[in-house]
């Protein structure tokens, strides 16, 4: 899929992605740099989109690790399945709130997330980042990209620890929410 046909998708589908572009590269590194994927076994990526942020993970993560990538988008994820042809990157079709049927009792060590939390319904907020926390390793990490501050006060719900970032390397400027 070309980039102006994900665009297409992405402006059709506000009320899912929540976003007005794909995150920028600068946006991703600062996403990375709060990880140390060279050491980890297995992440999740939650809203794969048009794999900007799989692209920055796969480039630093241990060959032998596994990527899980949540996209609920179709078109999305055909995209990715082509884009991303590893045998360790598994493109799933369906809601993150289902992470744990995909995990068979393992802990993950981190978990990037760009969903549009400001958008999802309490009760699937709720599920997704309270499986989350339960899917995370105990040095785990849950890494969020969101535009308002505000939704600090929502992940200190779910995680002990949250630490918050900015960038303006990104349309729109960005902050990254670190929940351990």
């Amino acid at each position: 899929m070309s980039k102006s046909n994900l665009l297409i998708e992405l402006y059709s589908n506000l009320s899912t992605t929540g976003a007005v572009t794909f995150s920028s590269k600068s946006l991703v590194n600062k996403m990375i740099s709060h990880s140390d994927l060279s050491h980890a076994q297995l992440i999740i990526e939650m809203g794969g989109g048009d794999g900007s942020i799989t692209q920055g993970i796969i480039e630093q993560m241990n060959p032998n690790a596994r990527l899980l990538v949540f996209e609920i988008n179709a078109p999305f994820c055909e995209a990715m399945k082509k884009q991303f042809p590893q045998k360790n990157v598994e493109i799933i079709n369906d809601s993150a709130g289902n992470l744990d049927k995909y995990l068979n009792g393992e802990k993950v060590d981190y978990i990037f997330s760009s969903l549009p939390f400001s958008l999802i319904s309490k009760e699937a907020t709720d599920e997704i980042l309270r499986k989350s926390n339960l899917a995370l390793s105990q040095s785990g990490a849950f890494i969020q990209i969101c535009y308002s501050y505000l939704l600090k006060k929502l992940f200190k719900k779910y995680f002990k620890e949250v630490e918050a970032s900015f960038t303006l390397k990104n349309l729109p400027p960005a902050f990254v929410m670190v929940c351990k």
